[in-house]
Order: C-alpha cells, then sequence, then structure tokens
C-alpha cells in the first residue's frame, strides 16, 4: 500500500520555491493587466478646481442675509430703542 500523493495539483519549481498549478486557474499574462488597464475609466491627469460658481455654489446656499431680518426677533433687531414717549406730555 502506498501513501496518498500529498499534493493532488500539478506544480512547477520557481525561483520562490515550489509552486501548486490549480487545475482550470490560468496564470495573469500582461496582456490580461493591459487589457484590464484599459477598462478602466480614465482619471484626470492632475487635481481639478472646484466648479464653485452658479448652481454648485455649496458656500452660497449658505448665505442668509436676505432673510436674516425677518428671522431674527424684532427686539434682537434693534439693539438701543427710543425710550418710550413721557405721559406727561412734555
Amino acid at each position: 500500500m502506498s501513501a496518498p500523493d500529498p499534493c493532488p495539483f500539478a506544480s512547477e519549481p520557481t525561483p520562490e520555491g515550489e509552486q501548486s498549478l490549480v487545475p482550470g486557474v490560468t496564470p495573469i499574462t500582461l496582456a490580461d493587466r493591459l487589457a484590464w488597464r484599459a477598462a478602466q475609466p480614465l482619471g484626470p491627469a492632475k487635481a481639478q478646481r472646484p466648479c464653485d460658481l452658479g448652481l454648485f455654489d455649496v458656500a452660497a446656499r449658505n448665505q442668509l442675509e436676505l432673510f436674516g431680518a425677518a428671522l431674527r426677533p424684532a427686539a434682537a433687531a434693534d439693539p438701543d430703542p427710543l425710550p418710550p414717549p413721557d405721559p406727561g406730555g412734555g
């Protein structure tokens, strides 16, 4: 009776040591890597400035000066009100 084969897969010697070859799995070739790179979307060559104008200006959306007076209470709007009129008429 012989001992079972310790590695059921084929193998090949490499500089790193013995490597198992799994059936149905092919090594990644340079052509495979280049095809993958070609399928990826293009990116900018350098960092781009944000579009901060018009509809896309996020900072302008935070400006509420136009509506600020309507949102503030009346007492806070006038910090130094005039004294009430003198009831004596003088």
